[in-house]
């Protein structure tokens, strides 16, 4: 009986260490060792498996230099309804531009001439005196010399207006004097005072007229 008694109060030690204390390696606890075990491997392949955009990833850099040259020459050849519109666009953007910019050359063009041509006004009036009082008639070097000159601003564009006879405009005589007539139905040029002139589309000085109204 003693000897029984003695035994059930002997304690049962169990070594739950992690570390064994002989070898120094970690031990698996009991009833784990297979999932233990299982689980790195399972967590290394789910690790090692690639991702759905690795795989894109390296879909795309499989394409070669020649793949994204041919892909970009196929889309010049067939280019779509977006480029085309973009294309219509810019061509008629820069048509404008060429447009206005050539409208502009030209308006400034002709400003710079008429700010030129119209320092030779006073010359041009006295050659027109001294040809209402004869002085440019025959072959005489005075004479020769007008000529030459209105010449000259001719082929500058400048034009002469103001002629008696013609129906009075507002937009291009001034008028000094009015008259009234019986032989007339509209305001008509009686005599140029100055004569007019235009260069080009630019109006660099109105004719100043006599007008006849009518009575």
């Amino acid at each position: 009986m003693t000897d029984e008694n003695q035994n059930h109060d002997e304690p049962i030690i169990r070594d739950k260490r992690r570390i064994d204390p002989e070898t120094g390696e970690v031990r698996a606890p009991q009833g784990e060792g297979a999932d233990v075990g299982s689980a790195p491997e399972a967590t290394d392949a789910a690790a090692s498996a690639p991702s759905e955009d690795a795989v894109a990833e390296a879909d795309e850099e499989q394409l070669t230099v020649d793949d994204i040259l041919n892909a970009a020459q196929a889309e010049v050849e067939d280019p779509s309804a977006e480029h085309l519109a973009d294309l219509k666009r810019v061509t008629a953007e820069y048509a404008n531009y060429r447009k206005r910019t050539e409208a502009n050359r030209e308006l400034e063009r002709e400003r710079a001439m008429g700010a030129a041509v119209a320092a030779l006004l006073p010359v041009l009036d006295d050659l027109d005196r001294a040809e209402k009082h004869g002085d440019l008639e025959g072959d005489s070097p005075f004479a020769t010399i007008a000529a030459k000159l209105r010449a000259s601003v001719g082929k500058l564009g400048l034009l002469k207006f103001g002629e008696v006879g013609e129906p009075f405009d507002p937009q291009r005589h001034e008028a000094i004097f009015q008259q009234h007539s019986d032989d007339v139905e509209v305001d008509t040029i009686a005599d140029v005072v100055e004569t007019g002139y235009l260069l080009g589309g630019t109006l660099l000085r109105a004719a100043k007229v006599v007008v006849k109204t009518p009575a």
